[in-house]
């Protein structure tokens, strides 16, 4: 990489690159001076005098309050006309009409020109104390390059790349690249099997995948290159692989690989922005339904983009010159969010973590935070529950001062974790926010922050709607609850610039997933506790889906494999509650007649075959093998008494007048006391 940042920008990207608009460079935190300080666009808004009546604009005003931050927040080619057209009943969400512009403008160009040599990203590699620094100009010389590349190779705007890299600087420039050149990106984890990731390029339809040769992880060597070749077998649609060099050692290569360092060294350091309309699509990004095929869900160009910058702004209170760490991988989409877009295009300095938190010893967060100065800290529950058992020694033995805000993501944050972390962590003097939203929302939706200068922040709560987050809690009637201290599925009555659009290449699902349920509501999945005080408190999902340390796996994925295998003739596959990962996979099998298998040989077997068709996270911790399934008369299985069963709540199985069999509850409640009092004794 060290060749590809040789050069100097070219001057005409420079004198193109407009300059920051004044709203980025003003905005200063709000403390208990004026408002317009803290968000200068509120000159435009009917005198509000706090959080509050900001808030309340971006609810009850969304055109003036979303019209006013999109005008001065974002570098526009072509001015949009309307700030929205949105109706969930009939599916159609669009922001900034008519509006066209370029994400890598918004996120390199304008700060080129500005600040060319301060840090974009810090690349804080698997190796300790080995990060590499690169600035604004030089990433957006490996952007354009690498843009050049594509378009080289026969890359147009419209086409989709998929991108199975680890965290490092290249990963960044390829998702740029994309939007650069107005291809649409489709990073899948760096953990997903061969076969998850061929399901991925099929569907998105891509022609182009991009890799490493090697991938390095707590210290470890992973064979990126070999799951691509594995992958693309299966994808005869694929036309070249492009494969960046992470590590020293040479991988056999094949006739549709390119050498990506090589052909970028050829290519000039400019290339022209390509004009995008602000409903484009972005990128495509694959999360886990309740059936067994993953969705790929839609993001646009222009409402996105604000969204990730307003969020990432506000919720962390970012400020020029912080050191913004989110731990979180490329491949989710809190590393699109957090890591790449919201900081880039808040002019941030944004680290790239590529290692694990306990490699080489458990304090390896802290020391980062000391050694980079890291002001903000993104992570998830499980990495915090997973610290927490080491004690608090490998904490203090760093220095922790420069921390300022400390956030948690991916699933809801128990009571004591949160305590640990604001405690030992944060030494009491860092706000902890706790953040809910998905892959679906865009970017942050519930969370502590922002409010008013010292409201109050409650252990484990996501307690506060961002601006134009208008949350609403519904009965399984569809009756809206409108008063406190009740719980309900967690919807959202209107729409906000940083949602996903659709379910590429099946909007008919989009519709039956997330707004036919409540017509006129956007479904989360989710249920929520609302509290006396108004707060809100996620209470878990709602649907088949499981919530292993932060990534969303639908039962139905796992199941189907399961029910793969020889021996099997039917299954079952239930969360249950883990005290580190937050949720893990429990699966109940029936064996087909004379199979042959024992519990713990056919165990073995499908946490291997899981593994290997899924991703080595989503493989069970349970497997218990049961001669029926408790079904009701028409043949359901009643799953919700497996869950009672697994949570060791046997007394709370609830009314069971149609199920058909009462004694195989009795026997799988055996089967379960057996089953777990083995594991502990191994």
């Amino acid at each position: 990489m060290a060749r590809l940042l040789a050069k100097t920008c070219c001057s005409k990207v420079l004198s193109q690159a407009p300059r920051c608009p004044p709203g980025l460079v003003a905005a200063r935190t709000w403390s208990h001076g004026p408002l317009t300080a803290y968000m200068p666009e509120a000159v435009a808004f009917p005198r509000p005098k706090d959080h509050q009546d900001l808030y309340r604009v971006s609810v009850e005003q969304s055109d003036t309050f979303w019209g006013a931050l999109g005008r001065s927040r974002l570098t526009w080619i072509t001015p949009f006309h309307s700030v929205q057209d949105c109706d969930f009943c009939q599916g159609r969400v669009s922001w900034f009409l008519g509006g066209q512009l370029n994400v890598t403008v918004n996120c390199l160009d304008r700060h080129v020109h500005v600040a060319p040599d301060k840090v974009a990203l810090i690349w804080e590699k698997d190796e300790p104390g080995e990060e590499v620094r690169v600035t604004y100009r030089e990433l957006l010389e490996l952007t354009c390059r690498l843009g050049n590349t594509l378009k080289r190779q026969g890359v147009k705007q419209g086409d989709r790349v998929t991108i199975y890299m680890p965290p490092c600087p290249l990963a960044v420039a390829s998702m740029l690249a994309c939007a650069r050149i107005g291809a649409v990106h489709a990073v899948v984890f760096a953990g997903f099997s061969a076969e998850s990731l061929a399901d991925r390029i099929r569907d998105a339809q891509s022609e182009t995948v991009i890799t490493v040769n090697q991938g390095l992880r707590g210290g470890k060597i992973i064979e990126l290159k070999k799951t691509v070749d594995q992958a693309v077998k299966q994808c005869p649609r694929v036309k070249r692989v492009l494969v960046s060099m992470r590590t020293t050692n040479e991988v056999p290569m094949t006739a549709l690989d390119v050498p990506l360092e090589e052909e970028m060294m050829k290519e000039d350091v400019c290339c022209e922005p390509a004009v995008m309309d602000s409903e484009n699509m972005l990128f495509l990004l694959y999360t886990s339904g309740s059936t067994g095929k993953p969705k790929g869900l839609v993001h646009s160009q222009a409402g996105y983009l604000l969204f990730a910058a307003l969020t990432h702004k506000y919720v962390f209170d970012y400020q020029d010159r912080d050191i913004f760490g989110c731990v979180a991988d490329i491949g989710w989409i809190t590393g699109h969010t957090y890591v790449v877009y919201g900081p880039l295009c808040n002019g941030g300095t944004t680290v790239l973590f590529e290692s694990t938190p306990v490699y080489p010893n458990p304090g390896r967060y802290w020391e980062t935070v000391e050694r980079l100065r890291i002001n903000q800290f993104y992570g998830a529950p499980t990495a915090i529950r997973l610290l927490l058992r080491y004690g608090d020694e490998w904490v203090k033995k760093y220095d922790r001062s420069s921390l300022k805000v400390l956030g948690s993501v991916g699933e809801p944050i128990n009571k004591e974790a949160w305590e640990w972390y604001f405690r030992v962590v944060g030494e009491t003097r860092c706000p902890v926010v706790d953040t809910w939203w998905q892959t679906e929302t865009g970017g942050i939706c519930i969370s502590p922050r922002p409010s008013n200068p010292g409201a109050e922040i409650l252990p484990g709560m996501a307690m506060r709607p961002f601006f134009g987050i208008s949350p609403s809690l519904l009965d399984d009637k569809g009756n809206v609850l409108l008063e406190n201290g009740v719980s309900g599925a967690l919807c959202i009555s209107q729409a906000w610039p940083g949602m996903a659009r659709t379910i590429y290449n099946d909007h008919k699902r989009f519709l039956e997933t997330y707004l036919t349920p409540y017509p006129g509501f956007f479904f989360t999945g989710d249920g929520v506790y609302r509290t006396s005080e108004g707060y809100y408190q996620i209470t878990g999902r709602l649907d088949d889906i499981i919530n292993i340390s932060g990534h969303r796996l639908g039962t139905a994925e796992v199941e189907d494999v399961v029910n793969h295998h020889v021996a099997v003739a039917e299954s079952a596959v239930i969360a249950y509650p883990h005290e580190i990962k937050g949720e893990g996979a429990y699966v109940f099998v029936v064996l087909k007649k004379d199979s042959g298998y024992t519990q713990e040989s056919l165990a073995a077997e499908l946490q291997e075959l899981i593994s290997k068709k899924i991703a080595k996270y989503a493989a069970p911790d349970y497997v218990q093998v049961t001669h029926r399934l408790p079904k009701t008369r028409s043949g359901k299985i009643m799953r919700r008494v497996l869950r009672k069963i697994v949570e060791d709540k046997a007394s709370e199985l609830g009314d069971l007048t149609t199920l058909d069999d009462h004694e195989v509850v009795q026997q799988i409640i055996e089967g379960h006391k057996h089953l777990v009092e083995q594991q502990k004794s191994h």
